[in-house]
C-alpha cells in the first residue's frame, strides 16, 4: 500500500468487486477520507507478488468474550454451555473487547455484532459499554454494540427451583449469586439502552437493542422492545429458537406459533436481526422472509453445541437475508470468518447439480446483509464512492499450483482460510498489516489477559465445585421437558 498525496492506493493482480462487476484483473485501488475514489486497470510487474482484493467480511453475531473451552465449556448443549461459561466472565472490558475485536480484525471483518450477554459487573454498565467501544476504536473495525437483557427464567426455561433444589446448601448460594437477579424493568431498559446510545454511538458504533431470546424474556419487554424500535429506527438483535429445548419451550407457551406472536407485536421487521433460527419451521421463516429481517447462521457454533442445522437454504430459497456470524465459536475457535462461510458455503450451497447459490454470490450476500445487519454504511461493493473496507489475500498462496487458470473465488472456498490475509483496511485506515494488528499488540493483550484469569483462578472454585451436581440436575430436567411434550 502506498500514499500519493492525501490519497492511499493498493495495487493487485485479482478484484472482486461484486457480483455485479466480477473480478477485474491487474487494478490499482485508491481511497481518500474512508472512501473508495477510483479502480482503475494498471501494470502490474510480472515479478510481483500476487494478491487479491475483497470487500471485507463481517461477524455478524458475537459475544465478544473469551473463549469458552479455556474454562471446560466444551462438548455440552447450549443449555448447559451458556451457564458453564461464566467461569468465563469478562476480568477487564477492554482487554476482553479488544482481543475478541482483534481477532475478527485479523480475520479479515470490518464489522462485528457485539451482542453483550455477560457484561463483567466491575463498572457501571455505561462505563463498560464505553470500553468496549474503547477497544474498537483502538482496533479500527466498525461495531453494532447491544446489551443483551433477560427477565426470566435464569437458570431453565421455567421454574429453576427443581434444578436447585438438588443442590446443596452451599452450592445453591452460588449458583443464586450468579445467575438469579432481580431483572430490569422494559422501561429501565430502554432508557439504559438509550444512556449508552448517547456515551458511545458514533459513525463506527451503533448501539442496538438486544433482547437475549423469547424464552429469557417476558411479553411486556419484548413489546416494549418491539415498540421502541419502531418509534426510533434502532436496530434489534436477538437469539431465536436455537435449540431443541427453546423449540419446545416456545411451542408450549405461544400455541398460536412464536414467529406469528413477534409479527403480530411489530416485533419482525427489516430492523431485526436473528440469530441461529436452527429449529424455526417453514412457515415462520416465510415470515421472517416477508418482513425484511435477516438470520445470521453460525455453523460451528451451532456443530459446537449440537444445536442442529439451520434450515438456510430453504430461507435464501424463499428471499430471507443471511448473514454470516462466528458466535465466538468458530470451528478452531480462531474467529475466522472465511472459514465460517465457507463451512456455511459446503452445508447449504446446493445438491447435485441443483445450487442455492454461487461462490460469489454468496461471499456478496453475507458481506451485504452483515453489513445492514451492523449498521455498517453500503452493501460491501468495492466502488468509487464506497467505503474503503476492503482485504487483501495473498493470491500466490492461495493458487499455490497455478497449473491453469482458476476462478480465486472458487478457489478461496475451497481452501481459503484467515492465514491468507495480509491487509485489512477498515474506513481508509490500516488495521491489519501483513497478518498482524496495526494499532494494538494482540499477543500481548491475550498474554495479560491469561495472567489475570489464573490468577483469579481460585475465585472460581466454589462454581467449579458446584458444577458437577448442577450439569446433572440441568440435564434430568431439559430431557424431562422433552419427555413431556
Amino acid at each position: 500500500m502506498t500514499e500519493c498525496g492525501d490519497t492511499m492506493e493498493i495495487a493487485a493482480h485479482s478484484l472482486f468487486s461484486g457480483p455485479d462487476h466480477g473480478l477485474i484483473e491487474n487494478v490499482v485501488l485508491r481511497h481518500d477520507n474512508g472512501l473508495i475514489t477510483d479502480i482503475s486497470e494498471a501494470v502490474l510487474p510480472t515479478t510481483a507478488p500476487r494478491s487479491l482484493i475483497l470487500p471485507a467480511f463481517v461477524n455478524a453475531h458475537d459475544h465478544a468474550r473469551p473463549t469458552a473451552s479455556s474454562f471446560g465449556a466444551l462438548g455440552m448443549p447450549l443449555e448447559s454451555w451458556i451457564l458453564r461459561s461464566a467461569l468465563g466472565t469478562p476480568v477487564d472490558p477492554y482487554l476482553t473487547a479488544a482481543s475478541a475485536l482483534a481477532r475478527s480484525a485479523r480475520a479479515g471483518c470490518a464489522a462485528m455484532m457485539v451482542h453483550y450477554t455477560r457484561p463483567s459487573g466491575t463498572m457501571p454498565l455505561i462505563e463498560e459499554a464505553k470500553a468496549i467501544a474503547r477497544a474498537a476504536s483502538d482496533v479500527g473495525i466498525r461495531i453494532a454494540f447491544a446489551l443483551a437483557v433477560r427477565d426470566q427464567n435464569p437458570v431453565v426455561y421455567g421454574d429453576g427451583e427443581p434444578v436447585l433444589s438438588q443442590l446443596s446448601s452451599d452450592d445453591r448460594r452460588t449458583i443464586e449469586e450468579l445467575f438469579v437477579r432481580a431483572p430490569m424493568s422494559p422501561k429501565a431498559y430502554i432508557e439504559l439502552t438509550d444512556a449508552i446510545a448517547s456515551a458511545v454511538a458514533g459513525p463506527k458504533v451503533e448501539v442496538q437493542l438486544g433482547p437475549a431470546g423469547v424464552q429469557w424474556c417476558s411479553k411486556p419487554l419484548l413489546e416494549a422492545v418491539a415498540e421502541n424500535s419502531a418509534l426510533t429506527g434502532r436496530r434489534i438483535h436477538m437469539h431465536l429458537l436455537e435449540t431443541i429445548y427453546q423449540r419446545a419451550w416456545a411451542d408450549q407457551h405461544f400455541p398460536e406459533g412464536v414467529v406469528r406472536y413477534l409479527r403480530d407485536i411489530g416485533f419482525l421487521s427489516e430492523r431485526l436481526t436473528l440469530a441461529h433460527c436452527i429449529h424455526a419451521r417453514p412457515d415462520e421463516i416465510e415470515m421472517i422472509a416477508a418482513s425484511g429481517a435477516r438470520i445470521v447462521t453460525n455453523f460451528s457454533s451451532n456443530l459446537h453445541l449440537r444445536s442442529g442445522l439451520a434450515p438456510i437454504a430453504a430461507a435464501h430459497r424463499c428471499g430471507c437475508a443471511i448473514a454470516v456470524g462466528v458466535d465466538g465459536l468458530a470451528l478452531d475457535e480462531d474467529d475466522d470468518v472465511l472459514r465460517e462461510m465457507r463451512l456455511v458455503q459446503m452445508m447449504h450451497g446446493g445438491l447435485g447439480f441443483e445450487r442455492t447459490w454461487t461462490a460469489a454470490e454468496f461471499l456478496a450476500l453475507a458481506i451485504a446483509n452483515g453489513r445492514k445487519a451492523t449498521g455498517a454504511p453500503g452493501t460491501g461493493e468495492l466502488v468509487p464512492g464506497a467505503p474503503a473496507d476492503f482485504v487483501t489475500l495473498d493470491l500466490d498462496r492461495l493458487d499455490r499450483d497455478r497449473i491453469m487458470p482458476v476462478d480465486p473465488i472458487d478457489l478461496l472456498f475451497a481452501r481459503g482460510n484467515a492465514s491468507l490475509l495480509r491487509d485489512v483496511v477498515v474506513d481508509g485506515r490500516l488495521i491489519v498489516s501483513e497478518g498482524r494488528c496495526t494499532s494494538v499488540d494482540l499477543p500481548a493483550i491475550e498474554q495479560e489477559l491469561r495472567g489475570i484469569y489464573r490468577a483469579n483462578a481460585r475465585q472460581l472454585a466454589p462454581f467449579q465445585r458446584a458444577w458437577p451436581p448442577l450439569a446433572a440436575s440441568l440435564q434430568s430436567w431439559f430431557e424431562a421437558q422433552l419427555d413431556c411434550r
